[in-house]
C-alpha cells in the first residue's frame, strides 16, 4: 500500500529562476537547479510547464523535460532559459532524481508575480541574483 513505500523528504535541493545578465528588455533569465546537499543528484529528471490567466484568456505552455546525469554536491546548474513574460503566469518544475540509492521527487511552483525585484536574493554557487525555492 501507498503507506508502506519510503518517500523520502528533499532536502537541501530548490529550483531558482536566475537573471543572467542585461537590463530593462535586454534580460537573460535561466531556470537553475540548485544543489546545496553534501550529495550528488544522479539522473535528474525536469519537467517544467507553465499556466494561469492573462487578460482573462487562460494560458498554458508546453511541457519541457530536460534529464541532468549528474548534479555535484554543492553546486547549481542551468536547466533551461525563461522568457520574463511568463512570469505573469504559474511555473511549475517537478524534480525527479536519485540521491545515495533513494528515489526523491518534488513540486515547486513560482506563483503568479514572484519574480520580481523585491524576491530577489543571491543564488547560491551562481554569483548571481534570483528568486529561489528550495
Amino acid at each position: 500500500m501507498k503507506e508502506d513505500i519510503d518517500f523520502p523528504k528533499v532536502k537541501d535541493v530548490g529550483m531558482a529562476i536566475v537573471l543572467e545578465r542585461g537590463e530593462g528588455e535586454a534580460q537573460e533569465w535561466y531556470v537553475y537547479l540548485v544543489n546545496r546537499s553534501e550529495k550528488d543528484l544522479e539522473m535528474v529528471i525536469v519537467n517544467s510547464r507553465g499556466y494561469g490567466e492573462i487578460d482573462g484568456a487562460a494560458v498554458k505552455t508546453a511541457t519541457l523535460r530536460k534529464l541532468i546525469e549528474r548534479v555535484p554536491a554543492a553546486s547549481a546548474v542551468r536547466v533551461e532559459p525563461i522568457m520574463d513574460e511568463l512570469f505573469d503566469i504559474a511555473n511549475e518544475f517537478w524534480l525527479s532524481y536519485w540521491q545515495a540509492g533513494k528515489m526523491y521527487d518534488r513540486k515547486y511552483v513560482f506563483v503568479e508575480g514572484s519574480v520580481r525585484d523585491r524576491n530577489m536574493t543571491a543564488i547560491p554557487y551562481t554569483g548571481k541574483m534570483g528568486v529561489l525555492i528550495i
